[in-house]
């Protein structure tokens, strides 16, 4: 897949919304090695921006963030025409039913619950999704 005319192989970029620095260059890392090309934001107004100015094939997103929570993030991107079509996951420890009907409500394409899912676990979600996108 070419990018405006640049005649090397296009890396997915897969945009990460983390405020846990360990658990945010874990899932970097992780995503690196295996071929993806990887944006970072430590809470939600950063998340917003880098979505609007990146443009990421997909994003990763927490819901405990310090300023504005997830839930209002995935929501703000959801209403922006600009960012609207982007796959966000939520990957978050809350884990009850409301939270997760609220996220799916909001447009998360998934919703995943932190200690449920090991980094290879998360890796092969991020291939589905991406794969159902292109």
């Amino acid at each position: 897949m070419e990018r405006a005319g640049v005649s090397q192989i296009y890396l997915m970029r897969v945009l990460i919304i983390e405020d846990d620095k360990f658990l945010r260059e874990l899932m970097s890392k992780k995503l690196s090695s295996e071929g993806f090309e990887t944006i970072e934001a430590v809470d939600g107004e950063s998340g917003i921006k880098k979505m609007k100015e990146e443009k990421p094939d997909m994003a990763l997103l927490d819901l405990i963030l310090p300023g504005i929570d997830g839930f209002e993030v995935l929501a703000k991107v959801k209403e922006d025409p600009a960012t609207a079509s982007i796959p966000v996951v939520i990957l978050s420890n809350l884990g009850q039913r409301e939270d997760v009907e609220k996220g799916l409500k909001l447009g998360a394409t998934d919703y995943l619950v932190k200690a449920h899912f090991t980094p290879n676990e998360i890796i092969k979600k991020v291939r589905d999704v991406l794969s159902k996108k292109s």
